[in-house]
């Protein structure tokens, strides 16, 4: 299934965007609402509270007091540790119980309010931020649902900033404009990119990307460290290291808008144990009809997979460590971003390419591309034989 984290800041607009989801299919699992049936009356997790805090956290119908227990448990750390080594774990027990009950086929939407806060982002194949202007959301607050205006700031302060909301996210909805405008951004997301996503996930199947070279985008390093974040999960204790590589890894450098990641692995065993697991987190291997050439990414055949989001093309190379493979990857890369001849070098052999596979198009036009970089790119690789690769960014 394709899991989607959705979160954004209190009165940004995250319920509107949920029911428009729901309404499009997608089966939407709310943190908050599971927050509120795991300490329901009559439920273990109540009576651990009740155990922890004390019966004067029951209100007079023996439901939980959300103030008094609040009172109590974010007094210190020490309480805090206390309330969260209870809830979280029902929490994420009745979570996963969801998941698993969800179709193979679903598109799940996981409405998670903390998700930058609890750094949930890599456990999920994308996230959704909604937002809005602090003012806006402040209005929100205090209009609509009768929030204190003192309290909804003090509340919106404690929670991540804009910053780092943006950092996360995959896509970024815009919840400032006119009324019903949100929705409308809502389902070309689901028709262009989720309902693709999720079918490409179920087929086994990544992105083919249409050839194109385009100007150095500053988005690319961050989209990168997301990627990173979600691979590094992926593989567990498999991944030596997971580095972004290739001509998108170097600032200023024209490329095909197609990220590449490198994933390093003691020995093939290591490469071939993550396998499910790289599919499962929306990375499925390339098959050798689908393979893309990615000049720059190393001069053998390592192990490749291929992102299955339409929205963000990229390839994943599973290189040994040590090998030629593994060892070119990087340094290349660390060459091109410290030497400027280097990259006005190389920005003119992928213009060239660029042109030959143009001229082809089509199936032809990566090979084309490839063909052109690759004498260069060996060329080079006796260049940099005895350089070793840097130390993890």
């Amino acid at each position: 299934m394709l899991r989607i984290g959705l979160t954004g800041g209190m009165g940004a607009g995250k319920s509107t965007v949920a029911r428009a989801l729901a309404e499009r299919g997608a089966v939407i699992i709310d943190s908050d609402v599971i927050a509120r049936e795991v300490v329901a009356p009559g439920t273990p997790g109540l009576a651990a509270l009740v155990e922890a805090f004390g019966a004067d956290i029951l209100a007079a119908d023996g439901s939980l007091d959300r103030p008094a227990l609040a009172a109590k448990a974010f007094r210190d750390d020490e309480s805090r540790a206390t309330l969260n080594s209870i809830t979280h774990p029902l929490v994420g027990q009745r979570t996963a119980e969801l998941l698993a009950a969800a179709a193979p086929d679903a598109i799940v939407v996981q409405d998670v309010p903390l998700l930058v806060e609890n750094n949930m982002a890599p456990f999920v194949n994308l996230v959704l931020v909604v937002d809005a202007a602090t003012e806006t959301r402040l209005r929100r607050l205090v209009e609509f649902r009768g929030v204190d205006e003192a309290d909804a700031r003090a509340r919106i302060a404690a929670q991540a900033t804009d910053e780092q909301r943006y950092a996360a996210a995959d896509v970024l909805l815009d919840n400032n404009g006119a009324e019903g405008a949100v929705e409308a951004e809502v389902a070309r997301l689901w028709e262009q990119r989720l309902v693709p996503f999720e079918a490409n996930m179920r087929a086994g199947t990544a992105v083919r990307p249409e050839f194109g070279i385009v100007e150095a985008r500053p988005e690319w390093a961050a989209q990168a460290q997301r990627l990173i974040a979600r691979l590094q999960v992926a593989a567990g204790a498999a991944a030596v290291r997971v580095d972004h590589i290739g001509a998108t890894a170097v600032p200023d450098l024209p490329a095909p808008d197609v990220l590449e990641v490198q994933i390093t692995v003691a020995d093939r065993a290591g490469a071939e144990g993550i396998r499910d697991a790289l599919a499962g987190a929306g990375f499925p291997e390339l098959s050798a009809s689908a393979h893309e050439p990615a000049p720059g990414a190393g001069l053998t055949e390592p192990r490749r997979h291929g992102s299955a989001d339409p929205g963000r093309p990229a390839f994943v190379q599973l290189s040994v460590a040590g090998s030629p493979d593994q060892e070119f990857a990087m340094a290349f890369r660390d060459w091109l971003r410290a030497d400027e001849q280097a990259r006005a070098e190389y920005t003119e052999v992928i213009r060239t390419a660029a042109n030959e596979a143009a001229r082809l198009g089509g199936d032809e036009a990566w090979a084309a591309y490839a063909a052109v970089c690759e004498p260069w790119l060996t060329g080079v690789s006796r260049r940099l034989a005895h350089r070793k690769p840097e130390q993890p960014e």
